[in-house]
């Protein structure tokens, strides 16, 4: 496969893929290094990731120019995930003895009960491309930390930028054949969840996420899907710093392209401050620069894959034949690479796709609401279930709403961000299990309850 520059439509490099000889190979070898590895001990297993993380700091220049070139994300952009990754880190040295370590959980005078944390074997990692670094530290971190062996494979389209992840890696101690790395496309990914694994932990589209939790099934082992989202920002009556909730949409929706599973995908507003609000978000999406991601200025890139341009003019022609309001955007910019305009739609409805299916790109659909109850009936109408944004003034009146949110994630006043302290989990569509926080931690570890009768 060739690799491509999105920005330019230059040829980068070329992927070779795995075969069904060399995958079984790779999980040979990784079952040896996970027997080895049980030899090491917790604190020895985090002082890696202490390495790790030193590593990518000397490196962080390499490590962003090739983000940038392998998915077109701004260099400013790439930076920031990078060093936003690095709290990740922090996260996973600063907690993961507290949850892995045996855990007394009673006692009394003829008997003791604990809870001990061990690894679950060899998982599989199937990554994403569009936030490589944090998708990437949610999964191969915790894991190998709780003493699994890991097979790696980064999406086909950041394949250069997974590659060096691992041998930053490599390099800060972890053992030579403990995470393997795997390249290719779906076909290659199916390939290895045919083989005898322990566990299974995917990041990217629901129709993806449901054909393998389909096929591993049968095996009786871990399955975490990271999905995706259709996630609504709703805008109450009682907004009085109306400019503060617009430059939070507008980073939401257009953030990394607004490919991102919890980007702003949708947005009500109080029939109050719509005609306001409207306005004020075109103005402000006007301002954002598109062009070359390695200059400074640049807000907007290119997308990272040319097939997403034909889902994004779908919904935007479908929008406009229905009868909403073209403001913005809205079609291809002229220029080489994988560009499309910031594009901002008003007067929808969910008979339109754009406020019902995904579209991850830089595309949005206003919708005018009359009531909080009218909001929470539309922003409850999906079938997805991964955030969930309300913008108000008071917290009192923002918690019914959400309360009544069937999301993973719920933010007042805030988008578009994930906290390690705090589990990233989807409902309905948005996927199965957690990472992050400490239900992600022990994610990579299977519990064993010890019951001792004391003689």
């Amino acid at each position: 496969m060739k690799l491509i520059n999105p920005a330019n439509e230059t040829v980068i490099g070329e992927l070779v893929f795995d075969t069904a000889e060399s995958i079984r190979y790779k999980l040979e070898k990784a079952k040896t290094a996970f027997e080895a590895n049980k030899k090491t001990n917790l604190l020895e297993r985090i002082e890696w990731v202490k390495k790790y993380k030193q590593n990518i700091l000397d490196h962080i220049d390499d490590l962003a120019l090739t983000l940038t070139q392998d998915m077109g994300k701004p260099l400013s952009q790439s930076y920031g995930e990078i060093k936003g990754s690095l709290a990740r880190l922090d996260f996973f040295i600063d907690e993961s003895a507290k949850y892995l370590n045996v855990e007394m959980v009673n006692e009394s005078q003829t008997h003791m009960e604990s809870i001990s944390y061990e690894p679950l074997g060899v998982v599989v990692n199937i990554s994403a491309w569009n936030f490589p670094y944090n998708i990437g530290f949610n999964v191969f971190v915790p894991a190998l930390i709780a003493g699994n062996a890991v097979l790696y494979k980064p999406s086909e389209y950041t394949a250069k930028t997974g590659d060096k992840m691992i041998e930053l890696l490599l390099e800060s101690g972890v053992p030579e054949d403990l995470i393997q790395v795997i390249h290719g496309d779906g076909s290659v990914g199916s390939a290895l969840l045919e083989l005898e694994i322990d566990g299974v932990f995917f990041t990217g589209s629901y129709l993806t996420g449901q054909k393998i939790y389909e096929q591993v099934a049968k095996k009786m082992i871990p399955c975490q899907l990271e999905l995706g989202g259709k996630d609504p920002f709703y805008v109450s009556a009682d907004n009085k710093k109306l400019e503060s909730v617009v430059d939070s949409a507008i980073e939401g929706v257009f953030w990394n392209n607004g490919q991102s599973c919890c980007a702003v995908e949708r947005i009500y507003v109080h029939s109050s401050l719509y005609d306001s609000f409207v306005d004020l978000f075109v103005d402000k999406a006007k301002s954002l620069v598109l062009g070359d991601p390695l200059d400074d200025n640049t807000f907007i890139g290119p997308l990272a894959r040319k097939e997403q341009i034909k889902v994004i003019q779908i919904q935007v022609n479908d929008a406009i034949e229905k009868g909403a309001n073209l403001l913005l955007g809205g079609k291809v910019a002229e220029r080489s690479g994988y560009y499309y305009l910031p594009t901002v739609i008003s007067d929808t409805n969910h008979n339109m796709l754009i406020m019902k299916e995904e579209s991850f790109g830089p595309i949005i659909g206003i919708q005018k609401v009359s009531s909080d109850e009218e909001a929470i009936s539309l922003m409850r109408d999906t079938e997805y279930g991964l955030s969930s944004a309300v913008f108000s003034d008071s917290y009192e009146s923002a918690k019914p709403i959400l309360d009544a949110m069937n999301s993973g994630t719920v933010y007042w006043n805030c988008c578009d961000r994930v906290s390690p302290y705090t589990p990233w989990s989807g409902r309905k569509n948005s996927g199965i299990g957690s990472t992050l926080s400490y239900l992600g931690i022990r994610a990579f570890a299977q519990p064993k309850s010890y019951q001792i009768r004391k003689i």
